[in-house]
């Protein structure tokens, strides 16, 4: 028993074998190397931040310039120059359509581009802001012409004249006024006209003078003359 105790003491107690030495050296020298490196690239991000932040402010004194077009940049460069625009209150957008040829354009806001302008740009063509007005006088002239067109085909589908007046020798243009004021109720009468109760009147009157000139020739009486 004392014997397998001394040996585990003294197992214990000795040294590690070189190959463990060798191990625990390089894992010490890989994290020294990947702290370095991470120092490294913190360094690099904020020196290349100071160096936007540089080319920004010189390009928001130059009043000769409204953009301006940086060379291709990866992620997180391209990320630090979007951030360094927004503080600055301007306007970036990225374009390219591989992530390695990708680069950033800033517009001052005065000068902030139009959908037009950005499609350009998505397509990789140059924009020609004189050429762009013109198009887009021409765009506008084309859509005046339109619907001054969609006017005048309106205009020659309506009737030149209105067919009452074109018929007027057939119809009396105050019949309908005046059908309607015959068709007004009377309190009298109700809903008859008060013409049409003497227009009634008078027939009737003149069927019983004409019975009555028949009654009197069948009898053979003289008829009264008239003065």
């Amino acid at each position: 028993m004392a014997d397998l105790l001394g040996s585990i003491l003294s197992s214990m107690e000795k040294p590690p074998s070189l190959g463990d030495q060798k191990s625990q050296l390089k894992a010490r020298e890989q994290a020294a190397r990947l702290k370095k490196l991470q120092e490294q690239n913190k360094q690099q991000k904020v020196e290349f931040r100071k160096r936007m932040e540089k080319e920004v402010s010189d390009f928001i004194q130059d009043s000769g310039q409204i953009k301006k077009k940086f060379q291709p940049m990866n992620k997180i460069e391209r990320s630090i120059l979007h951030d360094v625009v927004e503080v600055a209150g301007l306007t970036s957008f990225s374009f390219g359509e591989d992530d390695d040829c990708r680069y950033v354009m800033i517009f001052k806001k005065e000068f902030a581009p139009s959908d037009e302008e950005l499609d350009s740009y998505r397509h990789e063509e140059e924009w020609d802001h004189q050429n762009a007005e013109e198009k887009r006088k021409l765009k506008e002239l084309a859509q005046k012409q339109e619907e001054e067109a969609a006017q005048q085909g309106s205009v020659m589908m309506s009737p030149a004249s209105d067919y009452k007046d074109k018929y007027s020798h057939l119809i009396r243009k105050g019949a309908a006024k005046d059908a309607a004021h015959m068709l007004q109720a009377n309190k009298t009468y109700g809903c008859v006209p008060m013409a049409n109760k003497r227009d009634t009147q008078s027939i009737e009157e003149a069927m019983n003078d004409i019975r009555a000139k028949k009654r009197l020739q069948q009898s053979g009486e003289e008829l009264p003359t008239t003065s």
